[in-house]
């Protein structure tokens, strides 16, 4: 039995194979600025607080790798 999300998969695969590498890159790029939006609205952030607050997030818990010392001096 399908579902709708089986139906969905299956549109969305049959238009984005139509689209151009350009096109999905451009679309990608919308996704992003969509999400951001979502992110700083939900937040009461600016957009650019929003985009900051983002990239500390994911910067937060990483370790400094000790093999890129020699490569930072």
């Amino acid at each position: 039995m399908r579902s709708v999300a089986d139906d969905l998969r299956d549109s969305t695969l049959g238009a984005d194979a139509a689209l151009t590498a350009e096109e999905r890159v451009d679309r990608a790029f919308r996704l992003g600025d969509d999400d951001l939006a979502a992110f700083a609205t939900a937040h009461a952030l600016a957009p650019d607080r929003a985009r900051h607050a983002l990239i500390r997030r994911r910067h937060h818990g990483r370790q400094f790798s000790a093999s890129m010392t020699g490569l930072n001096t």
